[in-house]
């Protein structure tokens, strides 16, 4: 299947423009088995509350930056950098809620939603990032690929989406960017 997609970073006025295709994806994730912090079912007030309370306040502030695939002006994947980190670590971001439609999934989304993450990293100076996935999922090979190294596993985690009663590790994972290439017209050169 060849899909035409675009990236790109949502403002807030954007990033509410499309409100109701980010509580798609996020449910077809969800129903799919994702292991992003939800539990089947899934409530619309959880899904509606995640975008509107968590996520929308760090967009309007800047403190979270928002990408979004976009497919016939439809959202079909979406990554989200937290720039908001402590006081001795500007240098560093965390990379959030990889989401890729089912229906969409195999088509280099994912790949290209962290490439346009970590271009948007370093020009805010971030020369860190790091990220947790479920252990031995299948978007672990995919960070491997991307040059993320593992720092480790914690063994139960967190619970299964579809079987709250079973546990899944956790494998957290780092990537040092390199620096942006200086510009031709930079004074220091």
């Amino acid at each position: 299947m060849s899909v035409r997609f675009s990236i790109e970073q949502l403002d807030a006025t954007r990033f509410n423009a499309h409100l109701e295709d980010f509580q798609r994806l996020l449910a077809a994730c969800v129903t799919e088995g994702a292991s992003i912090g939800f539990i089947l079912p899934l409530a619309a007030a959880v899904n509606s509350g995640f975008w509107q309370d968590s996520v929308a306040p760090g967009v309007a502030r800047g403190a979270r930056l928002l990408f979004a695939a976009l497919h016939e002006e439809r959202v079909v994947g979406s990554v989200q950098l937290v720039l908001d980190t402590p006081a001795n670590q500007p240098h560093r971001a965390e990379v959030v809620k990889l989401l890729v439609h089912p229906e969409y999934r195999r088509l280099g989304i994912a790949r290209q939603l962290m490439q346009r993450l970590e271009d948007a990293a370093r020009a805010h100076g971030r020369e860190l990032l790091t990220l947790d996935t479920r252990s031995d999922d299948h978007a672990e090979p995919l960070y491997l690929s991307l040059g993320y190294q593992v720092a480790g596993r914690i063994p139960g985690y967190a619970l299964d989406a579809r079987q709250p009663e079973r546990r899944d590790s956790t494998t957290l994972m780092y990537k040092t960017l390199p620096a942006m290439p200086a510009k031709l017209d930079d004074p220091l050169l």
